[in-house]
């Protein structure tokens, strides 16, 4: 059998590029202008390369019962991670894609194609269109992994947006995101207190150099209605390869200090990652 080979093609938002693992059978790695993007195991759609995916995993595998079928909203496609990852660990579940990009989502479905019987299903629209006319009370879980480059867009980090993401969401149900900053942490501050609008549990999970102001780097949001599984959550990310911490409550309102919820008026994207953040060759 020949050797996998690196896949380049113009998209409609830059360059993507399909590297294979060399140190894992039919594993690649998807980068977008250089920046990372997702990490899939077709062999082993379970695995999760990316500290932030294994903490997306963590609240989902905390949020529900094990193994029991979810409706899932995916608000931005990549490689698709993550639906693979429901549908091995949560067969059964109904899952929607919605990637603004249909050349990435052309790209990824010719060279890491589903396989048949997962339940997903691809929508190739912007992702705050798209959760505008979804249908209320659908979903169980909707995860926000929406990146133009590497910078979140300005117009899913609003309280109109929250509140679109909300209506599609089922009472009990969970808004997860991956969101990106540094201290002084600006955007993340705004988006605690946007979605502290809409939702009265939030929770933030990140690597604590990140929260420390180290360095630049992912953060994990939850929100929800109902309180979340704390003390199951906080054991499934200090257990992590790389440790996490979990922050919520009094500790959480703190954090988020004095920021102001975002409204469409004054809607920014977040910060650009300084060079050598997330960008590889």
């Amino acid at each position: 059998m020949s050797e996998p080979i690196p896949v380049t093609r113009a998209v409609d938002h830059g360059t993507a590029k399909l590297m294979p693992d060399v140190d894992r059978a039919r594993a690649w790695l998807l980068t977008v202008d250089g920046a990372p993007q997702s990490y899939v195991d077709l062999d082993a759609p379970a695995y999760l390369e990316f500290e932030y995916a294994r903490r997306l995993a963590h609240v989902l595998e905390t949020a529900a019962a094990p193994g029991r079928p979810l409706d899932v909203v995916h608000l931005g496609g990549g490689a698709l991670t993550l639906p693979r990852y429901v549908a091995a660990t949560r067969p059964g579940s109904r899952q929607d894609v919605i990637e603004a990009d249909r050349g990435l989502l052309g790209l990824v479905v010719e060279h890491l194609p589903l396989p048949a019987g997962t339940g997903v299903t691809l929508h190739p629209a912007d992702a705050r269109v798209w959760i505008g006319s979804a249908p209320a009370d659908s979903a169980d879980v909707v995860i926000a992994d929406v990146f133009g480059g590497s910078r979140v867009p300005a117009h899913l980090t609003t309280v109109t947006y929250a509140r679109a993401a909300e209506r599609v969401l089922r009472p009990d149900g969970v808004y997860l995101a991956n969101l990106a900053d540094a201290a002084p942490f600006a955007f993340l501050r705004s988006q605690l207190a946007t979605f502290a609008v809409v939702f009265e549990e939030l929770v933030l999970i990140a690597e604590p150099g990140v929260l420390r102001g180290r360095r630049f780097g992912n953060a994990v949001l939850a929100a929800s209605h109902r309180p979340l599984d704390i003390a199951a959550l906080t054991r499934r990310t200090a257990a992590d390869a790389f440790p996490a911490r979990v922050e919520h409550g009094a500790a959480l309102r703190e954090f988020t200090g004095a920021a102001e919820p975002v409204h469409e008026a004054d809607a920014v994207a977040s910060p650009e990652p300084p060079d050598g953040a997330f960008t590889i060759g």
